[in-house]
């Protein structure tokens, strides 16, 4: 019990933070997604078929869904990183009488709720933009863990990362390339067999896969699912041991 009430406490301090700039949060939210949904939806799209025989569009939205995902919720937790470094609020963390891995998981908690609230936007868009797709229980579990997932990568890199500049280098160098190949905008099939094979081991492209298939009402694999769990565990173990060091 008191380890949930430590997990508790350090989510609602980011919740009190998102609650009094939940306005700007959700408005600031729409502009990349109408731009892509605009954009490549309606102007590129309206020429493109996918494979399947419905609209680009539909095809589309499940991968913006991923992309969005995961760079909200990878950004969402990067602040840590200016706690620990410049700040050094992180360290009220460290002396308080917390479970050490409850602050990993409020902050990753609190990092999901962002990349949900977002991917909500997202879905209201695309259902008035003239998407087809179903959100099952299952469609929603995936984006959870995609958000759990890239907000353990945003939680791994605030503890390593030593400058800001090197931040600004882990969004280009990892999450600008998985944005354009895992899948988001284009089937990974069309790619050289050497270069999909690397991409295919990427969370983000099974996230893409998942989406698409279950908004679609396709047989998904199983196994995606298993390696976004494996990210999701590893992520968390490398995490928690982290912040345990910090502490010492």
């Amino acid at each position: 019990m008191q380890r949930i009430y430590d997990i508790g406490t350090v989510f609602w301090r980011d919740w009190v933070v998102l609650r009094h700039r939940l306005t700007a949060f959700i408005l600031s939210r729409m502009v990349a997604p109408l731009l892509y949904l605009v954009a490549f939806g309606w102007g590129l799209g309206r020429s493109i078929q996918n494979g399947a025989g419905g609209s680009y569009l539909d095809f589309l939205v499940p991968g913006i869904l991923a992309l969005n995902s995961m760079n909200i919720s990878f950004n969402s937790v990067t602040p840590v990183h200016a706690e620990r470094v410049y700040h050094k609020s992180i360290e009220e963390y460290m002396i308080a009488p917390i479970w050490p891995p409850a602050f990993v998981i409020g902050k990753v908690l609190a990092a999901v709720l962002r990349g949900m609230i977002s991917s909500a936007i997202i879905l209201v868009l695309a259902y008035f933009f003239g998407a087809h797709f179903a959100v099952t229980p299952l469609f929603l579990l995936i984006l959870v863990l995609n958000c759990a997932v890239f907000a353990e990568i945003g939680f791994v890199a605030a503890m390593f990362i030593r400058t800001y500049e090197e931040m600004g280098q882990v969004n280009t160098y990892i999450l600008l390339p998985m944005s354009f190949l895992c899948g988001t905008f284009f089937s990974t099939h069309t790619l050289p067999d050497a270069l999909r094979w690397f991409i295919e081991i990427l969370p983000l492209t099974h996230t893409s896969y998942l989406l698409r298939g279950l908004g679609s009402g396709v047989p998904v694999a199983s196994g995606s699912v298993v390696v976004l769990l494996l990210y999701l565990v590893v992520g968390f173990a490398i995490g928690c041991r982290a912040f345990i060091r910090l502490r010492r």
